[in-house]
């Protein structure tokens, strides 16, 4: 039973709690809203008043936090997490953030930390299957692996601190790209007269297969049970998508690369949540947002 401090309970964090204290771990919580300090304290999680009593004494410390800047408070700012962890205790991050934060709080925590952002949204949190894509020592990740193991089905040793954070970026640009993708071929098989259901038997075997066309599906009633089938309530929200897809273009930024269709995809998300009524719908729901256009509307 390892001793462990949890900042962030928001629907992710939450069921990482859960399991965490499934496995018999001693998990203590703080979150900056009550309610969602209530909703594992009946599993077992105890109450801290604030984020560095929830890391004082802990063996780990987790956080999974909106965004760098809530990343940086926590462990650097007033009353800061890492201050209050033992000098040997693990820290680290799950939450989704920018490469120069992530490697700016390594390497100030004066801690061993890992930046670990995950993939596989609220499902795979409440089922522990996540994907962890780390950064920082071998030491380190080697230590942290078994509460992984707990938590989700594969982590990833990506390189040194920050690593994690690139590999996420990375793969939700191409998240992003391809759901855009998917969904458009679907609105323009509507339009062609092609039934759903035979695209999707054709392209789901062949050269057009994908992830988001074989295992979430953005059409209601075709191929894999997905939040298309829920109305396109959130399993990843569409305000989430774009959060990392701007993310992924600060980093094209920083470094000179040119990422054409990862700029493209941003675009259409940032309309999509701030102007067509995408805010709190899944990211797939493009697809009715693309059947209900034409060229004109481009």
């Amino acid at each position: 039973m390892a001793r462990i401090g949890f900042v962030g309970l928001g629907n992710m964090g939450a069921h990482m709690v859960r399991n965490l204290l499934k496995a018999g771990h001693e998990v203590t919580v703080f979150d900056l809203v009550p309610a969602a300090i209530a909703s594992v304290t009946p599993n077992g999680a105890k109450a801290a008043p604030n984020a560095a009593e929830a890391a004082r004494g802990a063996e780990y410390v987790i956080t999974m936090l909106p965004a760098g800047q809530h990343v940086r408070d926590a462990w650097l700012g007033a009353g800061a997490m890492a201050a209050a962890s033992a000098p040997d205790a693990l820290l680290i991050d799950c939450s989704t953030i920018d490469v120069a934060t992530a490697r700016d709080v390594a390497e100030k925590s004066g801690r061993a930390f890992v930046d670990a952002p995950v993939s596989g949204g609220i499902g795979g949190a409440a089922a522990g299957t996540l994907t962890f894509m780390a950064g920082g020592s071998e030491e380190a990740f080697a230590k942290v692996a078994p509460l992984f193991e707990i938590m989700g089905q594969k982590a990833v040793h990506c390189g040194d601190s920050g690593a994690g954070q690139a590999a996420k970026i990375c793969n939700n640009m191409i998240l992003g790209v391809t759901m855009i993708a998917t969904c458009e071929a679907f609105a323009l098989a509507d339009k062609l007269g092609l039934d759903r259901q035979k695209m999707y038997d054709v392209v789901s075997t062949s050269s057009g297969y994908s992830w988001t066309m074989n295992a979430y599906t953005p059409a209601p009633g075709i191929g894999a049970k997905s939040p298309a089938d829920n109305d396109y309530k959130p399993g990843f929200a569409s305000e989430l998508m774009l959060k990392d897809l701007n993310l992924s273009q600060m980093a094209a930024e920083a470094t000179d690369a040119d990422t054409p269709m990862g700029a493209a995809a941003t675009a259409l998300y940032k309309t999509f949540v701030e102007d067509e009524g995408g805010l709190g719908r899944d990211f797939s729901a493009m697809l009715p947002r693309f059947s209900a256009r034409s060229r004109k509307d481009s």
